[in-house]
């Protein structure tokens, strides 16, 4: 009983040992990501607001 749980000691250890590879490590370059922003974006909404607002009240 003693020499199996040696035995499995000995296997777990030895199985992790091999686990990994001598091959160096691939880094990949990070991806940059850049935001292009208009200025006709930022008044769009505001003005398409407006638009609803004044369409609701010329329908009342």
């Amino acid at each position: 009983m003693k020499k199996l749980v040696i035995a499995a000691a000995l296997v777990a250890a030895a199985s992790t040992a091999y686990a990994g590879s001598m091959a160096e490590p691939v880094i990949e370059p990070p991806v940059i990501v850049e935001e292009t922003s208009s200025t006709s974006s930022g008044i769009l909404i505001p003005l398409l607001l407006l638009v609803v607002i004044g369409a609701a009240i010329a329908a009342s």
